[in-house]
């Protein structure tokens, strides 16, 4: 979708870019396809490498990222999660900060960078998301715990994700998560008789939601499952919605209470606006995005 749109709606970031993107791990690290030192399947505490590479996983070439070392196979894996119609690049800056003093880890999804792209004319659902992320931590976290941090439909993957996986899953941070109920909110808040930028924002999201998107992936509407008692950080953008004006109030709302429905995923949440920001959090508040995903691994590592 156009940039302006994704700047007036988080609803459509799915396939939108962001400014600056292109930065990747590179510029700091070589490539890890010349000085990765392991390519083969995970140990206890999972592949060791840093930079870029490519790995083979459920029949798919996925392409990763790690940067960073633990001291301790029980010390958290933070996996970054980025939003759709982006590739792991858009994480990198995060990435390179944490990884100072974390192992940090990042992916291509299928359709997106640098991985291969889905099956034509199938379409993914969170099932197979989650069955793709399951082999690739086994790959590159091993039997560590994880912290899962995303942003936009990779803070909805991971929030997914993590009631089903609590055995490995000891984290999650969402970064302006796609709300839990998209589909049904976008209908009550924008009626379909709208125009202009709104019926844009309103058409556009249901569109990729049912799966016109580059994962083909299916965004559903569905109850939040709790994680049991993980520490879960969730940030909120402070305004998105201006280029909206006849219903930016409203859309503000519709997006305030789906993140306040992702508290449900622990009774161990907490909910933050990030003052300042807009839909890219990790972009324009990088110092609360840290704090959140270093309290969360500490949390974690202590109770690993």
């Amino acid at each position: 979708m156009f940039r302006t749109l994704a700047k007036a709606t988080a609803a459509i970031a799915v396939v939108s870019t962001v400014a600056g993107t292109g930065l990747v791990l590179g510029e700091q690290y070589a490539s890890a396809d010349a000085k990765a030192k392991d390519a083969a399947p995970a140990h206890a505490a999972g592949a060791s490498f840093t930079g870029e590479k490519k790995i083979r996983v459920g029949g798919h070439t996925v392409n990763v990222s790690c940067s960073g070392r633990s001291t301790h196979r029980h010390e958290p894996l933070v996996m970054l999660m980025a939003g759709g119609g982006e590739g792991l690049d858009n994480m990198a800056p995060l990435q390179k900060t944490l990884s100072r003093t974390h192992r940090v880890c990042s992916y291509d999804r299928l359709g997106e960078g640098r991985s291969d792209k889905p099956a034509p004319g199938t379409l993914q659902t969170a099932d197979d998301t989650g069955a793709l992320l399951t082999k690739v931590l086994d790959r590159l976290a091993g039997d560590r715990p994880v912290v899962l941090a995303g942003h936009s439909l990779g803070g909805y993957i991971a929030a997914r994700y993590a009631p089903g996986h609590t055995d490995r899953v000891k984290g999650l941070v969402l970064l302006d998560a796609t709300i839990p109920h998209l589909t049904r909110d976008m209908n009550r808040t924008v009626p379909a008789d709208a125009t202009g930028v709104a019926a844009q924002l309103r058409d556009g999201a249901l569109a990729v939601n049912q799966g016109q998107n580059p994962e083909q992936f299916v965004i559903a509407d569905g109850p939040v499952r709790s994680a049991g008692r993980i520490p879960v950080e969730i940030l909120k953008h402070e305004s998105q919605y201006a280029e909206v004006p006849q219903y930016g109030p409203a859309l503000e709302e519709m997006w305030a209470e789906g993140q306040r429905e992702w508290r449900k995923l622990s009774r161990d949440s907490r909910l933050t606006t990030a003052g300042g920001s807009g839909h890219y959090i990790h972009t324009d508040r990088p110092d609360l995005t840290v704090k959140a995903i270093d309290k969360v691994t500490r949390h974690a590592a202590r109770a690993h």
